[in-house]
């Protein structure tokens, strides 16, 4: 469907109520009806040929590019055969001038107005007008709406390409909200089906050498993994929004003492506005999640600092990590931050300590 035939479309189902209210300029038509010197029949099959007019008109204005010139030129027949009893068939004109204009490449249009222009000259000729006022009037009428017609076709093509627009750009948001699930998804459980697989494994080698004792704790532990994978499911797929920072700080400094590290908290945990607070809980539960599995850490520090321009979130711990190798984990977190233009930094000196910088500006409940 091309860039007309949709302004058409756009025109039936959001435009349809100003299809009646430009039938008013029908008031032209109907002057000569009123003041001027007509027979009864005159105005009686002046009054029926609007029956057909306003069907036509209809037609025209519901039509695609490719079929609207079949109403177009039933409207021209009509004011052809309508002017030797009323000369207010202008109006009829003008209407087939506008759908021109609407529907046609401006050279088509104007070649179809001069064309409009030589019905009137010949219809005037064929009457027998002695000025030729009925062409001036005509011929000015018909360019003037005519090009409103153009003017209004540039308008809902405008119209329709915006609403495009904004259609991809809500399929493009669409598209990159499945890749951060995707991702919050595999950063959560990658690690955590791993361990389940290689715990269940382990498990069944140990249950086929009759070791049932080492077997059970392989289960337990099997089964304490899932039931924190279901928890952290639960959270991301609720976006965290009936727990908020402080509580899913609390939450993740109580599975630390869980895990047996000493944790202390420092500052005053801030508000972010409702995306880059789901972003924070979720990287910090990937921080927190890192020290459990790899740092063997015994103490375990979370801060928060502001200054003038940022808001600083500190994760430190006494592990005894030397050397750090990127993995899914860390390159999901600077993805998630890069879109509120923060940053993830870290040092492994005597302690391992990560920090997250964020811009006051635009992210901080006001």
């Amino acid at each position: 469907m091309n860039n007309t035939d949709t302004a058409s479309t756009t025109t039936q189902t959001s435009e349809d109520k100003l299809s009646w209210v430009y039938l008013i300029n029908l008031v032209f038509y109907l002057i000569p009806l009123i003041l001027g010197n007509m027979q009864v029949w005159e105005i009686g099959v002046s009054l029926l040929t609007l029956i057909p007019f306003v069907y036509c008109y209809f037609w025209a204005y519901r039509s695609p590019r490719d079929k609207a010139h079949t109403p177009i030129l039933v409207m021209i027949a009509l004011g052809v055969l309508i002017t030797p009893i009323n000369t207010g068939s202008l109006s009829l004109f003008t209407f087939a001038g506008f759908f021109i204009g609407f529907y046609y490449p401006l050279k088509t249009a104007i070649l179809s107005f001069f064309a409009l222009v030589a019905v009137l000259g010949a219809l005037n000729l064929y009457i027998g007008i002695e000025h030729y006022y009925f062409v001036t009037y005509g011929s000015l009428l018909i360019a003037g709406v005519g090009l409103f017609g153009v003017v209004e076709r540039k308008r809902v093509e405008a119209k329709c390409q915006e609403q495009q627009s904004q259609s991809e750009i809500s399929q493009l948001a669409a598209m990159l909200e499945r890749e951060r699930i995707a991702r919050d998804l595999h950063d959560i459980m990658g690690h955590n089906l791993s361990s389940i697989s290689l715990k269940a494994e382990l498990a069944q080698k140990l249950l086929d050498k009759d070791q049932q004792v080492q077997a059970q704790e392989q289960l337990k532990e099997l089964n304490q993994i899932a039931r924190e994978s279901l928890s952290q499911i639960r959270q991301t797929v609720s976006g965290y929004k009936h727990k908020g920072l402080t509580s899913s700080v609390m939450l993740l400094c109580q599975t630390l003492r869980d895990k047996g590290l000493s944790v202390s908290l420092e500052g005053d945990i801030p508000q972010f506005k409702a995306a880059l607070e789901t972003q924070v809980i979720l990287s910090l539960t990937e921080l927190c999640n890192n020290i459990i599995r790899h740092s063997q850490a015994d103490l375990c520090s979370i801060g928060f600092s502001e200054s003038a321009t940022d808001v600083t979130l500190e994760v430190i711990d006494n592990g005894k990590l030397k050397q750090l190798k990127e993995g899914n984990g860390l390159s999901g977190i600077r993805e998630r931050l890069s879109e509120f233009h923060g940053r993830l930094d870290y040092a492994l000196t005597q302690e391992c300590r990560f920090s997250i910088i964020l811009p006051k500006q635009g992210n901080l409940i006001e």
